[in-house]
């Protein structure tokens, strides 16, 4: 693709595990790991967490499908951070999103007043930023002794972070 003039290729897989996405993986700059506030959600990113670990390519999580104002996508992003860094912008549930897909839009283009194109271009922004200095940050080793964010959350807020949900690796 390089040899072809392209710059950017976004490719988007599906949730399931399977050889293709291990390919896939191994061709990355960055991997994006798009994650609901949920403890199923949670448990599966184990599985591509895995796979981006012993390719050694470096990663991130979105936070993705929230209900606004929720406790559980801050405890989400508090248990993804243990094995990556989180984009700092939460994608939440809105009916932008579902309106969009209605005739091949995207919520960029939806009119009307919503969060919808905010978020998204934070996040884009966030991604750009991260492929500009990629690389920089490889994921920490399945063995490794990961960092505590809790410590810098209570510091920030002052409140106790809430219980981890841990990420079940593949086998």
């Amino acid at each position: 693709m390089r040899k072809a003039g392209v710059k950017l290729l976004i490719i988007d897989t599906p949730p399931a595990i399977s050889s293709t996405i291990g390919r896939v993986i191994a061709l990355a700059d960055l991997v994006v790991i798009p994650a609901r506030p949920s403890p199923h959600d949670l448990r599966a990113a184990g599985a591509t967490v895995a796979i981006v670990e012993a390719l050694g390519k470096p990663l991130t999580f979105v936070i993705n499908g929230a209900a606004p104002r929720t406790r559980i996508a801050a405890e989400a992003a508090i248990a993804l951070s243990q094995h990556g860094p989180v984009a700092p912008v939460v994608i939440h549930q809105r009916v932008g999103f579902a309106g969009s897909m209605i005739d091949g839009r995207t919520a960029i283009e939806i009119p009307g007043r919503s969060r919808s194109p905010e978020e998204v271009g934070e996040l884009w922004a966030y991604v750009e930023k991260r492929m500009a200095r990629k690389g920089a940050r490889k994921p920490v080793p399945a063995r490794a002794k990961k960092p505590a964010p809790a410590k810098a959350l209570r510091k920030r807020t002052g409140k106790k972070p809430p219980v981890e949900a841990p990420i079940k690796k593949a086998a």
